[in-house]
């Protein structure tokens, strides 16, 4: 058995080594040497093309499955305000939660703005009105309840000698002598010297008058009473006097 074994041991060593005595005299390939030049290189003429962001690409990533850190919110000043305003109101009416004296505390400043709001449109709404009778009645627009259009529209029902004698009381001359000018208005309408309409002019109720001299007359009038009503200053007791006087004699010739 161990002859065998010898035997065998014997072939493979000879044939392991005539195996290496043919790899090392066997001679390497012999490979040709090429030469290359600068005609043999390729240049790379594609064009590349810059890639970019669309416009506003960051809203993309801006919603909430994109936030993977949480922060509290800090409160604003009129937050802290209101939750200290709930810590009172909470000690004194011993709301069970913080969450039912917040609520509290909302519906109560919802109705101090809503009381606010109403007492601005209040004083809104009283100074125009003040300053529209002043503009109508000049300086003492307080003293008086008869508006300058309430009074063109009724000119055919108004007592202007009783309203021209609380004018003069008053000191409101100016008002005295536009009360004079509508009744004059109203006793030529009244005799059908012209037509009554709050939309008409001086001018429209000038080329009514046919007769000469009353025409002249009612032009002076108008003079006057546009000189004394929009000249916005106080006249004199000598200048009212003149004024006065000529509408009276008016009035009495137009009846």
């Amino acid at each position: 058995m161990n002859k065998i074994l010898f035997i065998l041991y014997f072939f493979l060593f000879c044939s392991i080594s005539n195996a290496q005595d043919s790899l090392t005299t066997e001679e390497p390939p012999k490979i040709s040497t090429v030469k290359y030049t600068e005609k043999d290189i390729k240049v790379d003429s594609d064009s590349i093309e810059a890639k970019t962001f669309s416009k506003n690409y960051q809203k993309k990533y801006k919603s909430s499955d994109f936030v993977y850190e949480y922060k509290t919110p800090e409160k604003s000043l009129w937050q802290r305000f209101k939750d200290w305003l709930a810590s009172i109101l909470r000690n004194l009416f011993s709301f069970s939660t913080t969450e039912s004296s917040l609520n509290f505390v909302t519906i109560f400043i919802r109705i101090i703005a809503a009381l606010v709001i109403i007492l601005v449109i209040y004083l809104i709404v009283k100074a125009v009105i003040n300053k529209e009778g002043q503009w109508i009645f000049g300086k003492n627009s307080s003293k008086r309840t008869v508006y300058y259009s309430d009074i063109e529209k009724n000119i055919h029902l108004l007592d202007f000698e009783k309203l021209i004698k609380e004018s003069l009381e008053a000191g409101e001359k100016r008002t005295a002598v536009r009360y004079y000018y509508l009744w004059l208005l109203k006793i030529m309408a009244q005799n059908n010297y012209i037509e009554w309409d709050i939309e008409k002019t001086n001018s429209d109720y000038l080329y009514e008058i046919q007769n000469p001299k009353l025409k002249e007359e009612f032009t002076y009038l108008s003079y006057l009473y546009n000189y004394i009503w929009y000249g916005e200053f106080e006249i004199d007791e000598t200048t009212f006097s003149k004024a006065q006087n000529r509408f009276k004699n008016s009035i009495k010739t137009f009846s």
